[in-house]
């Protein structure tokens, strides 16, 4: 039987790039890349949830949660994976993680030079069809 996971991520964007982090090799999923966040706890609210995890993680005391880029299930072993990924802005620089031993800044033309793990897919696919919300607004 499955277990369904409640997690969120941060499409952290600036000029037209991404943040992308790749997961300690000791980690589950270890050398993939993802977009940093984590899972939400019982009764949390996903955008709370991820401003939570962003401090956690990475020290973010100023990042804004905005809107939904997408949500969707992703099986994942015996997991079901429920990620919901949100824009997200911060004028901090990112130099340390908790969970990740590199940072790339990505454009879209550039998101399949690094492994992705499978539940960030989707928020990329959506990223390279769509585009970047407009500058001021997350």
């Amino acid at each position: 039987m499955s277990t369904s996971i409640r997690v969120v991520g941060a499409v952290i964007h600036r000029e037209g790039q991404v943040l992308a982090c790749r997961r300690k090799p000791e980690k589950s999923a270890g050398g993939q890349w993802e977009f940093p966040g984590g899972k939400v706890e019982s009764g949390e609210d996903p955008r709370v949830a991820l401003a939570r995890e962003l401090k956690e993680e990475l020290g973010l005391t100023d990042a804004v949660v905005g809107d939904l880029v997408t949500r969707e299930v992703t099986p994942v072993g015996t997991n079901n994976i429920d990620l919901a990924c949100y824009w997200v802005t911060t004028s901090a620089d990112i130099s340390s993680s908790t969970d990740h031993d590199a940072f790339e800044w990505l454009a879209p033309e550039d998101f399949a030079a690094v492994t992705w793990a499978k539940p960030d897919l989707p928020a990329l696919q959506t990223i390279e069809q769509s585009g970047f919300p407009v500058e001021g607004q997350s």
